[in-house]
């Protein structure tokens, strides 16, 4: 593979196209197409978008149009995306008929490189999105890891360990896609070969906020054969202090468990009786 064209990245391939708002566009290789004409590429690396950026880029497009054409390519069936995937979804809730478009005749492999390369240069990539693209371009197209480096701007070592994350549990991969534990916590944990030990020191980290390093030293006791102490964190005193007054309020115990990104409380109850007490509570009947 050429380096150098890889490392062009979209800049080699869409022409600079100025805002509507700032000067003149040039049209020469800008063309409209039916949008029902246009679908996503399924080997897309990015998988998950979020739904209200895309509402805020399908406001903006109803008010100023698109002002960035996407990059397709012709296929038996229409046009197949290559790059501005987000863009043709927005365009798509807008209520547009047709969309401008750069049309270029690519190989698969290069409709993989770029559209990787655009994700990471725009960081809309999670970890395990970035891990999957990056195997598919070394195991379909025969990209090695030092040109994968080269390309996106990050080091081998980045590479490597981020398709090991792929390694892990499938339960626990969903919940770094899902940012409820961090691709760190999905380096350490791989040192545990048990996928259900992986998975419950994940559902750990969680419920009691464990930093990465902390779930590095659980991980290598279990790889040692060490019993694993999950630190638990002494809890604020103003939360106690909450959980006493619910307590008070509901007849029982109440437990509130705080994360990095999220908590939630826990009500305990033991009959039907203190559940109809509880809910009457909740909504003050």
């Amino acid at each position: 593979m050429a380096k150098n064209r890889l490392g062009k990245g979209l800049s080699a391939l869409i022409p600079k196209i100025e805002s509507k708002l700032e000067g003149e566009i040039t049209k020469r290789d800008i063309v409209n197409i039916n949008i029902n004409e246009i679908y996503p590429n399924e080997n897309q690396p990015r998988k998950l978008f979020d739904k209200e950026k895309i509402q805020m880029l399908s406001e903006s497009i109803k008010r100023y149009g698109v002002l960035q054409p996407i990059l397709v390519k012709k296929q038996e069936n229409g046009y197949m995306i290559v790059a501005g995937e987000r863009r043709f979804r927005a365009s798509k809730m807008a209520g547009l008929k047709e969309m401008p478009c750069v049309i270029k005749e690519l190989t698969q492999r290069d409709v993989a490189e770029i559209a990787l390369i655009e994700n990471l240069q725009r960081e809309d990539l999670n970890a395990i999105e970035e891990a999957l693209a990056y195997k598919s371009l070394i195991e379909n197209y025969n990209v090695t890891q030092e040109e994968i480096s080269e390309a996106v701007g990050k080091s081998r070592p980045h590479i490597t360990n981020t398709i090991r994350l792929l390694n892990l549990d499938q339960r626990v991969i969903k919940l770094i896609e899902n940012s409820e534990i961090s691709p760190g916590h999905g380096k350490a944990l791989l040192r545990i070969q048990d996928k259900n030990l992986q998975y419950e020191v994940a559902q750990n980290i969680i419920k009691n906020g464990l930093s990465v390093r902390e779930t590095e030293n659980i991980a290598k006791n279990i790889s040692e054969n060490k019993p694993a102490k999950i630190n638990k964190k002494e809890k604020d005193p103003f939360i106690l202090s909450i959980e006493e007054k619910l307590k008070d309020i509901f007849g029982t115990k109440v437990n509130i468990l705080t994360g990095k990104k999220k908590g939630k409380i826990e009500i305990e109850y033991y009959d039907e009786k203190e559940l109809e007490n509880i809910l009457a509570h909740i909504l003050n009947e």
